[in-house]
């Protein structure tokens, strides 16, 4: 019998495969646990227009990080951050902290997607990984600067 995962069953598959299983299989366990339901034509075509909508949604992303990074090549944000009489930083400069000075020249980017190779913990010019997509990467330039 052909089954259509509604989750990831062991041995069998991920959710959304399609799977032959025996019939006891199917109706005994799979069926009644809703881990799958029967592969009809109508749910078929459902998977298959749902998987391309998501290959579209995914395209779209992946063209929007690319512009993002390419946005973010030449610009050179400045953050101000508070520090001691000889120069040092109050702590590190946090991802969040980036984030915001992104906010503040119009760009919108999740502190999550910025990447921190080691904590930025002194003043001066500072070359920072952005991943807005999981195949894209960028750099971007953060000057950290004293707080008056």
């Amino acid at each position: 019998m052909k089954v259509i995962l509604l989750k990831d069953v062991k041995a069998q598959g991920k959710e959304g495969d399609v799977v032959e299983v025996s019939d006891g299989y199917a109706r005994n366990y799979l069926l009644p646990n809703n881990l799958a339901k029967p592969a009809t034509a109508t749910a078929l075509n459902s998977i298959k227009i749902a998987k391309e909508a998501e290959i579209r949604r995914r395209k779209i992303e992946h063209d929007e990080a690319v512009e993002l990074c390419k946005k973010l090549a030449g610009l050179t944000v400045t953050v101000k951050i508070r520090t001691g009489a000889n120069g040092k930083l109050f702590g590190a400069l946090n991802t969040a902290a980036i984030a915001d000075a992104l906010k503040a020249v119009g760009v919108e980017l999740d502190k999550k997607k910025i990447v921190l190779s080691e904590p930025i913990k002194t003043l001066g010019r500072h070359v920072v990984t952005v991943k807005p997509f999981a195949e894209v990467s960028g750099k971007l330039t953060v000057n950290v600067v004293a707080e008056a």
